[in-house]
């Protein structure tokens, strides 16, 4: 009788040991779940469109020593968007297209570029003191 008892603890034991398996699996997925939805809220589309100036990241200065180099070229100009995040640049300088991830492009902020390239120059002079 003693084996019959002892059988029947085991075959509990097993199904209970089942179960925390089972609850640990889908804990596990639920928290997959939050963190890859968390991840994706983070992410920003990019969305650029044909003639916007944009900044391209060189990935290549990775490996070359400079803190203070930056790591993003450019404005380039847009000149076609394709399907997937498939950009075509032009450099204003240079003939050449590159085509290039979108992933690897951010906005240009700086002042839209001129097509004469002439350069501007500022005096700054001193404020009046509290003499004159």
């Amino acid at each position: 009788m003693g084996f019959e008892k002892a059988r029947a603890e085991r075959k509990l034991q097993l199904q209970e040991l089942e179960s925390l398996h089972l609850e640990a699996y889908e804990n596990s997925r639920l928290y997959k779940e939050n963190v890859r939805a968390a991840h994706d809220k983070n992410i920003k589309r990019r969305e650029f469109r044909s003639g916007e100036l944009v900044l391209l990241y060189n990935s290549r200065l990775r490996l070359m020593l400079g803190k203070l180099r930056s790591r993003w070229e450019g404005p380039y100009r847009v000149e076609k968007v394709e399907l997937y995040g498939v950009f075509h640049l032009r450099h204003p300088s240079s003939p050449k297209i590159l085509k290039v991830n979108g992933h690897r492009l951010k906005l240009y902020h700086g002042e839209k570029m001129k097509d004469n390239k002439e350069l501007e120059i500022f005096l700054l002079e001193d404020p009046p003191s509290a003499d004159n």
